[in-house]
């Protein structure tokens, strides 16, 4: 994990409407059309073939607030809202009239920003399957499907205390059983994760492996 930095750090409000993905400062939500307004030499548009990657952008104390689109990073570089931390694997570059700009993977705030407390995290697969690491609650096996571990059918809820990541067969075999039914046991207690990254993760569906450095909970399937 990266010092942090000993730089002064301002508070900013969010904007108002955003949603809690959006997370960024009043100031930068309006750097949107900053290339727009910047010299034909600092302006850089990424490919179209960049739109769908994102970036991972922290807080100046180097906590994960969200991801952004890849022209929106390079936006806040340009601004100098942003620092580059890690630059796309590949070593992609976007070009202009008079620059070139490495496409970033990790990008840092400048000046710090107040982040409200999310205290129950949304539940997703994406969340899911990293809080049960990609194993099957039941057998161990690699994960590739949620079960509930209640049926549905049964009177069974959608929250985290009742979903398990869970490999093809073993949800085959159990189909709408409980586990009493069947002898089985839960490898792990299952519990709503903590901790204010859970949030972003349960936002991420891909991700570049350099953001487990700063987004600890994160592994590859």
């Amino acid at each position: 994990m990266a010092k942090r930095s000993s730089n002064k750090t301002h508070h900013r409000q969010l904007v108002p409407g955003g949603s809690q993905s959006d997370w960024v400062p009043r100031a930068i939500h309006g750097d949107q059309s900053a290339a727009a307004h910047a010299s034909p030499s600092s302006s850089v548009t990424p490919r179209k073939g960049l739109a769908a990657r994102r970036v991972l952008l922290l807080n100046a104390s180097y906590e994960p607030l969200t991801t952004v689109a890849v022209r929106r990073a390079i936006v806040l570089m340009l601004r100098n809202r942003a620092e580059m931390l890690h630059s796309d694997p590949a070593g992609t570059v976007v070009h202009s009239a008079g620059r070139q700009v490495y496409v970033p993977s990790v990008i840092r705030l400048t000046t710090y920003v107040h982040v409200p407390y999310v205290a129950r995290v949304p539940l997703t697969r994406s969340a899911l399957m990293q809080r049960d690491r990609h194993r099957c609650g039941y057998c161990g096996a690699k994960a590739d499907t949620i079960d509930h571990v209640v049926p549905r059918s049964r009177g069974g809820e959608h929250v985290w205390e009742n979903c398990v990541a869970c490999c093809a067969r073993c949800n085959h075999k159990k189909a709408d059983r409980l586990l009493s039914e069947l002898g089985w046991t839960l490898r792990t207690i299952l519990r709503p994760p903590a901790g204010r990254h859970w949030y972003l993760i349960s936002k991420i569906d891909t991700f570049d492996p350099v953001w487990g450095d700063y987004v600890p909970a994160l592994e590859s399937a």
